[in-house]
């Protein structure tokens, strides 16, 4: 998983841009090709139950994404490889692969930890229409908190990375304001 320059470099596309849980060394502005991001997984738990899923994000195929490249010194790279394992691969939702990401600050290509929607999973939902995904994220609560402050945030960290996600912005514009 060690990229030839003996660190780890994880992409982060949702949650993990705004909270990655796990200690780096730098983070990096990156483009990620032939995937992007998507509403995709139902939640079941993390950000809705089984009775009033929410959805999570997922990277699709096709397209491409903005995201976070983490850069992990090797020598913590178990430790940090072990969490992400925890947390991303629990619900068998996601294929944890190696992919080429472009660090769009200069520092070259990086093979990246990366987390890609299943398709095969239960929890794949495939593309919704904007307005069914906002109407299961206005009512997703899980145990992680209310789905709309999981899309509303990463919509925040996105825009302060100087990055517009249209498919994102669309269901985020769909919510009724709460209160």
């Amino acid at each position: 998983m060690l990229d030839p320059d003996g660190s780890l470099y994880v992409f982060g596309y949702g949650s993990l841009i705004w909270k990655p849980g796990f200690t780096f060394d730098s983070a990096h502005p990156a483009l990620l090709r032939g995937f992007h991001r998507r509403f995709c997984i139902w939640s079941r738990s993390y950000r809705g139950t089984p009775e009033r899923p929410g959805l999570v994000l997922g990277l699709d195929r096709g397209g491409s994404c903005r995201g976070l490249v983490f850069r992990v010194a090797g020598a913590r790279a178990a430790e940090v490889l072990a969490y992400l394992n925890e947390r991303e691969m629990s619900g068998d939702v996601y294929h944890r692969r190696l992919l080429p990401v472009r660090l769009l600050d200069g520092a070259g290509v990086r093979r990246a930890v990366t987390f890609v929607a299943d398709r095969r999973a239960g929890s794949y939902c495939g593309a919704l229409e904007p307005d069914a995904a906002a109407a299961a994220i206005a009512r997703g609560h899980g145990v992680m908190g209310p789905n709309r402050d999981y899309l509303l945030n990463t919509v925040a960290h996105l825009r302060e990375l100087g990055v517009r996600d249209a498919g994102l912005d669309r269901i985020a514009a769909l919510l009724e304001p709460v209160g």
